[in-house]
């Protein structure tokens, strides 16, 4: 049986509380379990016991409830790479290459998440909240390589290339891993993380 409340009409199965907050943790399991592919909007409703139009007082539409979960996904990715940037200590290359670390190790532990992240057809790319955790997630390693005080620079400058040249070897090799070219299992995965990123990111001229 459905009740109306305020206008929203809601199942007997939900209650009252944040349902913003129901509705996006309810889609970050649909999304782990089905994939961006199948995710649905309308399942994410039915699980949070609320009627199909539901959401849409929230997120407007799907674009909208997925571009929540990618803001999640990138302030998750954030803290991980700030977490492993502190733990590192002062070393310059001690903490690329826990960054690094960090990066992968996001990516096989929220495969999901992580593919959606860059899924930008998908996505409100204007969504400020979006915006801002994307670039704390580009800026903990760009900061890193060109220094904490380094200006701000267009993305096309040359100058960018360094942080660039990271961050494509660290977000390709991730890719590769979740694509099985590292092998199927997680712990050979994660091995080859261990053990093939610090020797790439070696190749690299970042001292």
């Amino acid at each position: 049986m459905e009740l109306d409340i305020y206008g929203v009409k809601m199942e007997r199965g939900y209650h009252h509380g944040d349902l913003r907050q129901a509705l996006v943790d309810t889609a970050l399991t649909v999304l782990t379990e089905k994939g961006v592919e199948a995710f649905s909007l309308r399942e994410t409703a039915r699980r949070t016991g609320v009627s199909p139009a539901a959401p849409k007082h929230h997120f407007t539409d799907t674009k909208g409830l997925l571009t929540a979960l990618a803001t999640l996904a990138f302030t998750r990715l954030a803290d991980a790479l700030d977490r492993a940037d502190d733990a590192a200590g002062p070393d310059r290359r001690a903490r690329l290459m826990a960054q690094a670390q960090a990066y992968a190790g996001f990516a096989l532990s929220d495969p999901a998440l992580f593919d959606l992240m860059w899924r930008a057809s998908l996505l409100d790319l204007s969504n400020p909240q979006l915006q801002a955790q994307k670039a704390r997630a580009f800026d903990s390693l760009d900061r890193l390589i060109r220094g904490a005080d380094a200006p701000d620079l267009a993305r096309d400058d040359p100058a960018m290339a360094p942080t660039f040249a990271c961050w494509s070897l660290v977000h390709g090799f991730a890719r590769l891993l979740l694509d099985g070219g590292f092998g199927q299992g997680h712990d050979e995965q994660a091995h080859m993380a261990q053990v093939m990123l610090p020797a790439m990111l070696d190749r690299l001229d970042v001292d």
